[in-house]
Order: structure tokens, then C-alpha cells, then sequence
């Protein structure tokens, strides 16, 4: 741990025992100051608040961003002039890169998102600390007996995840490798591709005292240790990429006899907030501003939710987040939390990804996680956008927008091929995967659904 991360711990600490009012001067501080560099080093932000006061720390008074816009002027966007957007394109084109320091100095995550439009991210050294730091509190509320399984794993961490490529994630745990070679064997990643049975002995193996993955796939795992299939005994179990259910909560608590605690985070921000013990989500909100807001961007009250949410990061300075269009339906809870954190607390209601199920043998059904498919199909060339449509028990239709120049029969076999290799693996082999004529659709209220299970 070096000296500035250590810092940042203390800091991270004593705003919580400090309370909101400290909370709150450290927010606005950053905030004025990230937004002071972001006009001083990016072109793009200059002309943007080029009519804003001097000093800004309310971020009300910011216009809107989005990814669509940020990624269209991106050299324009980052704060190091010697960053462009074709660089960072052919470095996250090499697996062999996942982890390693771009231009030596900056971590690198891409992402689809919901929109389809894929991402770029650098992450610089100040941002991967302050994501050190205020991740501890993840661990808050942990008992005596959950410490001492903690304990008697070793630290070992299992990562349920996507293999390969350059997502937030896999980066991040690369990196950890490649800047701690002997201590490699604390974290490890398994794929969400491969069946539950081969998943649940390799987990069995490696033994872990921590485990993180998608909801939905922990939801899954749940059952495999209620099987006996699966036999682990982790001290804590983090659950992320997708919203949290009550009842998704309580299975895995209770298969696995763990603490279980929620994580939101995007790969804009991976540190955005930590759930407690009551299922709630609290923003870091010392290093992130989080503003639930209708779809004029104006604000919505505690207890109402909101059409989308406005993220500033106040970390990054190398790309700058500055009220950053996320694309999430939130609630913000009108009254403390009964964990008693200072810092304000969430639901998110736009991530729950449905469980896709099929019919098994032996009147059995294979549930495969959304993030499956969406994460197969990201790294599948001259897709635009994707949506996936289960319109019967045995049917899934693939709508699909190919990116401007691919060929589109071209793109629809590769992705037949995968999804049929993705069933097969998961003895589902007997899905159809059937072309759709007609390209992906948003719902009435204008989101943007990849994965649509069957209507019950």
C-alpha cells in the first residue's frame, strides 16, 4: 500500500466519522477542482464551460454529458495531449495488453453499455487509489466469525466473471497480478461461459474466502451450494453488475451462510457505491456525485424514481466525468439508512437483468446469466447493437444492428455461432437461434433493453 493510498484510507475513514457536513466540503472541493483541470488540460471541456463562472462546485451548474458525445470528440476529451483515441483502440485491440499500463501510466477498461456503443476508459494512478481507499468500506458490519473465514481462505477472492478482453473487472485484476506477481494467487477470475457443474468444481479447488460476481450468477451459484454441488465457505460474497433483488439477496445469505453486500459501480466509476447490511447502496459520495434526475435532467425528490441518473467522478483526471448521462432508473432513500452511514443511499432499479431459462433434461431448467450473452457478444466484431428476444421456452431471436461497413451475414453467423457454442455449453444445445428482420427496438419509456426473457 503506498503512502497515498494510505492517505486517502485516512481521509476515507474520517469523513464517515466526520458525517455529512464533511462529506458534503470535501465533495464540493473536488468537484471545483476537478472541474478547474478539466477546462485548464481538455479542449473539449474548455469550450464547453467556456460561459461558466470561474469556480464551480454545485454541479447543477454544469450541462450534460454522455458517452456518445464524449467518445465522438475523445482527443479533444482527455486531459493528456498525447492520448488519442486511435492509440487507445490498438492497445485494447491486444488481449496480451489486459492490465498493463498504457502509455505507462494509465489502466484502460472498455465497455458496450446498454447503448451498444462501445467505450474507452483510462483510468490514471489517483483514481485507481481513491478506488483502493473508499473500497473498504465494503467490509463494514462484517462480524467476528465472518473476519475469521476471511481469515481462513488466505485472502483468496474469486472473480465469477467474463474472460478475456479489456472489461473493468478483468483489467483491474490484471493489473493486481502484474504489479504483484507473488501475490497472484490471492485473486483469481472464472469464467461465466463455461457450464455450472465445471464452474462450481474449479471453485471447489481454488476455495475461496471471498467471492464476487453478477448477481444473477451468484443467484445461480446459490443453488449449486444448496445442491452440494458447490462447496465453499466464504466470509463475504460482493454481488454487482446488476441490481440486487431482495430475494436474490436472501438466497445467496442464506445458501452460503455469508455476508453478502452489493456493489454499484460502472466502469466510468468503479467505485460509485457499496451496499450495507440492508440492502441499500451508499454513494461514496466524497469522491462521486450521483443525481437522480427526470428526463429534462432536472432533479427528482428522495423517493421518487428517476428516469436516468448524472455521474461526476471526482478522481479521474485524465477523462474527465462531469455529469455523465448513466443511463440508470435510481431511487434515492428519503430518510437514514438503519445502518447508520452518513453517506446517502440508493436503489437502482434500471439494472435488474432477468435470468434467461431454458428447459433442460430431466424436467430441469438451465438458467444462464444475461451477462453471459452480453459479454460474449461485445467482443464480437461489426456489431453496432445487439438485442436478444426469448419468444418461447426454446426460441431466441437476435435483433441486430451491424456497424456501419460490416457485412451483415457476415456478422449474423458469428453470432449464431457464438450463442449456439454459449447453449451447447450450458446443455441447451436444442435453443433455436433464430435472425430477426426487424433491428433492436427501445421500449415505450425510451430504455434500451439487450436481453428480453420470456414474458411470464
Amino acid at each position: 500500500m503506498t503512502e497515498s493510498v494510505r492517505s486517502l484510507v485516512r481521509d476515507a475513514r474520517r469523513a464517515l466519522r466526520q458525517g455529512p457536513a464533511a462529506i458534503a466540503r470535501r465533495r464540493r472541493a473536488r468537484l471545483a477542482e476537478i472541474v478547474a483541470h478539466a477546462r485548464a488540460r481538455s479542449p473539449y471541456f474548455r469550450e464547453l464551460y467556456r460561459e461558466l463562472p470561474e469556480d464551480v462546485d454545485d454541479p447543477a451548474l454544469l450541462p450534460v454529458t454522455d458517452k456518445t458525445t464524449l467518445m465522438a470528440h475523445f482527443d479533444d476529451w482527455v486531459t493528456d495531449r498525447e492520448v488519442t483515441l486511435d492509440k487507445a483502440r490498438t492497445f485494447v485491440a491486444d488481449p496480451a495488453l489486459v492490465g498493463e499500463r498504457f502509455q505507462g501510466r494509465y489502466l484502460v477498461a472498455t465497455t458496450s453499455g446498454t447503448s451498444g456503443l462501445r467505450g474507452i476508459f483510462l483510468q490514471d494512478e489517483r483514481t485507481v487509489a481513491v478506488g483502493t481507499a473508499v473500497g473498504q468500506r465494503i467490509r463494514a458490519g462484517l462480524g467476528l466469525g465472518d473476519v475469521m473465514r476471511l481469515l481462513r481462505g488466505a485472502g483468496r477472492t474469486a472473480i465469477v466473471s467474463a474472460p478475456g478482453g479489456h472489461f473493468s473487472t478483468v483489467a483491474g485484476a490484471a493489473r493486481f497480478r502484474r504489479d504483484h506477481p507473488r501475490l497472484s494467487w490471492m485473486l483469481r477470475e472464472f469464467s461465466i461461459h463455461q457450464p455450472l457443474p465445471d464452474l462450481a468444481g474449479e471453485l471447489n479447488r481454488y476455495n475461496p474466502s471471498s467471492l464476487t460476481g453478477f448477481s444473477s450468477m451468484l443467484g445461480l451459484l446459490a443453488g449449486e451450494q444448496e445442491a452440494g454441488r458447490l462447496r465453499i465457505h466464504p466470509g463475504l460474497i460482493i454481488a454487482g453488475g446488476e441490481a440486487l433483488t431482495a430475494e436474490n439477496h436472501a438466497r445467496i445469505a442464506s445458501a452460503f451462510r455469508a455476508q453478502v453486500r452489493s456493489a454499484y459501480a460502472a466502469t466510468e466509476c468503479g467505485f460509485l457505491a457499496y451496499g450495507c447490511a440492508h440492502n441499500w447502496l451508499h454513494v461514496n459520495s466524497d469522491w462521486a456525485v450521483l443525481e437522480p434526475v427526470d428526463a429534462a435532467h432536472r432533479p427528482v425528490s428522495p423517493g421518487q424514481p428517476s428516469h436516468t441518473v448524472l455521474l461526476s467522478n471526482l478522481a479521474n483526471r485524465i477523462q474527465p466525468i462531469l455529469r455523465y448521462d448513466l443511463g440508470d432508473n435510481v431511487l434515492l432513500r428519503p430518510d437514514a439508512c438503519p445502518c447508520g452511514s452518513p453517506l446517502p443511499a440508493v436503489q437502482v432499479r434500471g439494472r435488474a437483468a432477468e435470468m434467461l431459462a431454458f428447459p433442460g433434461g430431466r424436467s430441469e431448467r438451465v438458467g444462464i446469466s444475461p451477462m453471459a450473452f452480453g459479454t460474449l457478444l461485445d467482443r464480437v466484431p461489426g456489431i453496432e447493437q445487439f438485442q436478444l428476444v426469448q419468444t418461447t421456452p426454446t426460441t431466441l431471436r437476435v435483433r441486430l444492428k451491424p456497424a456501419t461497413g460490416a457485412d451483415p451475414d457476415q456478422v449474423w453467423r458469428r453470432v449464431h455461432d457464438e450463442i449456439t457454442h454459449l447453449l451447447t455449453e450450458h446443455r441447451a444445445g436444442h435453443v433455436t437461434v433464430e435472425r430477426a428482420q426487424e433491428p433492436p427496438e427501445r421500449s415505450a419509456g425510451g430504455k434500451f433493453r439487450r436481453i428480453i426473457p420470456l414474458a411470464t
